[in-house]
């Protein structure tokens, strides 16, 4: 029953105890005029009381002639005395009666029940608010999925850029909603669910939402977790819910976001089962099952998590289509940008292919965040337009953290951070096939950033010779080697360097197989995840020997140590520049990319 129609009963029952209590009431309090005991008593001694009923608490009566103000009935408050030798005295009738209770009795139990009932929806209305629940307990069952109609969508992939092959697979979809007939005339049928993956920010759910806004259909909404709540049994329920909601208003597209959530393994909880992530999961299998995709009902769904997800979500017949989404090359940040760019006033010199050279790896919300950044920036130096530089510092911000001004560093702290980028800047520069260096600071950023080095890709890339890593890491050690080189002594300076150039060397050996003595096996399975960070690699059980490790760590150790001393070398070659280089670094704490070249033009 709907929770207004149950809310309207009770008010009606309320209602209508209230008025017949109020009935009684007001009826004999205007038919009967209440006297005093001591009048009542007069009114005997006078003999004017024909009869009287006598109640628990009242004596009621009738007089054997009206009065001069015309009553002919009394009501007085029963006092204990030996009232009936008195009414036998004056030749009165006189009879109990039996008052009835029912109306009082039937209150008492029933105004405590309904203010008990008061209290425990309310609290249970707060409760399903502070828990997500929506509508309260009584509707918890119910699906949560958001519905955009038609003409609330408002999303097209005009609007979408930067992924043209996921648009491309997608276009199908929206030629099935439009004109579902066509496709069935070879025997054909559409794919019963889409699965979008790639990692976060790169337009997944803006994609899904494009869908519905081209093919002009109701689209719900809703993320996995959204169905998992702590009783079980609901989660399943609101599938039911949301599939049933969906039928109705086919033809339709209904979204999971964060699919992951919801569909993850069944064997993934070591020791037993999650009841109600299991019972969840099973009832959508069945629901993908039990629908006809010529209804004109698509099934879409996002995660960045695909490895996780249960088997039988991704056989043939369930989510028959995966789609990657993944993050844009040059030409797609450049797209991207065209689009973002739209909302803020530029610059007359702006190219977006600037700021795409200068954001590899940024996804599709990276960009949006950057073009907001910069926008911020201009404005904050009341500026009329968004220029290069402004893209250059929220770059910087982005990626190196915000500018600590408050962080002073003393004077021989600042020669160390100088003389530390000038390293890294230096031997990008000297090494063939190197980034180039964008530019280099001393000014402390982030959390535990006292300096920065920024390099530029000319291009993306996708392919990495052992010529190339082993570049990168001497790129990677040049702070630490001019630290050595100048002030004979280390620093902590170097800490996530060498953990960066820990990883490229245990992976060149134990990954990329490019140790010549240990061969050309790979040694540690990569676990790719579109997550990334310590994630991006599973930790499995070591399938080797004891002295497999020990050649292995031998390796490691040796290419490290081969790149330290490769950019030592080419460090105190280069040590006049390196000197220059850190007292303008230390003069100016900024330098660009034409301040590093004038000074290697001056060496050659």
């Amino acid at each position: 029953m709907h929770k207004q129609t149950q809310f309207n009963i009770w008010y009606f029952i309320l209602a209508a105890l209230a008025v017949t209590y109020l009935h009684e009431i007001w009826v004999q309090t205007r038919t009967v005029e209440p006297v005093s005991y001591s009048e009542f008593q007069n009114l005997l001694k006078e003999g004017k009381v024909k009869q009287i009923a006598i109640a628990q608490n009242t004596i009621e009566g009738e007089l054997r002639s009206p009065l001069p103000d015309g009553r002919s009935r009394f009501v007085t408050t029963r006092v204990e005395t030996d009232l009936a030798r008195d009414l036998e005295q004056y030749n009165v009738e006189f009879a109990g009666v039996i008052e009835s209770t029912f109306l009082k009795d039937l209150l008492g139990w029933v105004i405590p029940a309904v203010v008990f009932f008061g209290i425990w929806m309310f609290a249970m209305r707060k409760f399903a608010e502070k828990q997500g629940m929506g509508g309260g307990f009584l509707s918890i069952g119910k699906s949560k999925a958001k519905v955009y109609m038609e003409s609330d969508t408002k999303v097209t992939f005009a609007d979408v850029a930067g992924v043209d092959e996921a648009k491309e697979e997608l276009q199908e979809i929206v030629q099935f909603l439009k004109t579902p007939q066509d496709y069935g005339r070879l025997g054909a049928r559409i794919p019963r669910g889409v699965l979008l993956v790639g990692p976060p920010g790169t337009g997944k759910t803006l994609l899904a939402r494009a869908v519905a806004g081209e093919a002009c259909v109701p689209f719900f909404s809703i993320s996995g977790s959204e169905f998992v709540e702590m009783f079980v049994g609901v989660g399943a329920a609101r599938v039911r819910d949301l599939f049933e909601q969906a039928r109705a208003l086919a033809p339709a597209i209904v979204f999971i976001d964060e699919l992951d959530a919801l569909g993850r393994a069944r064997n993934a909880f070591p020791g037993g089962g999650h009841d109600e992530k299991e019972q969840t999961l099973n009832q959508l299998l069945v629901e993908m099952d039990g629908f006809d995709p010529s209804q004109g009902l698509v099934l879409l769904a996002a995660t960045n998590r695909p490895e996780i997800l249960d088997p039988a979500l991704l056989r043939a017949g369930r989510f028959d289509r995966q789609v990657l989404v993944d993050r844009p090359d040059k030409l797609g940040r450049v797209q991207i940008l065209k689009v973002h760019l739209k909302k803020v006033t530029l610059a007359a010199d702006m190219d977006p292919e600037q700021i795409a050279a200068l954001t590899p790896g940024f996804s599709g919300a990276d960009l949006a965040n950057l073009v907001n950044e910069a926008a911020l920036l201009a404005t904050r130096r009341r500026a009329d337009s968004v220029n290069l530089d402004d893209f250059t510092r929220a770059i910087e911000r982005i990626v190196a953290g915000l500018e600590k001004k408050n962080r002073l560093l003393n004077e021989h702290e600042r020669r160390v951070v100088a003389y530390h980028e000038m390293g890294h800047a230096l031997v990008a520069l000297s090494l063939p096939g190197s980034d180039p260096v964008h530019k280099i600071s001393i000014i402390p950023r982030g959390v535990g950033a006292l300096g920065y080095t920024i390099q530029r890709p000319t291009e993306d890339r996708f392919l990495m010779t052992r010529e190339e890593l082993q570049n990168k890491m001497a790129v990677l050690l040049g702070g630490r080697a001019a630290e050595c080189i100048v002030f004979d002594q280390l620093s902590t300076g170097a800490a996530d360097d060498l953990s960066k150039v820990t990883n490229i060397a245990r992976s060149m050996v134990m990954r990329y197989g490019m140790d010549p003595k240990l061969g050309h096996v790979a040694y540690e399975a990569e676990h790719p995840t579109f997550l990334g960070g310590a994630g991006g690699v599973q930790v499995s059980e070591r399938d080797y020997s004891e002295e497999t490790a020990r050649e292995i760590d031998c390796a490691v150790r040796k290419l490290i140590e081969e790149a330290f001393e490769r950019t030592k070398s080419l460090l105190i070659a280069r040590r006049a520049v390196l000197e220059r280089g850190a007292q303008e670094l230390l003069k100016n704490e900024t330098l660009v990319e034409s301040d590093l070249h004038a000074l290697l033009g001056t060496d050659h």
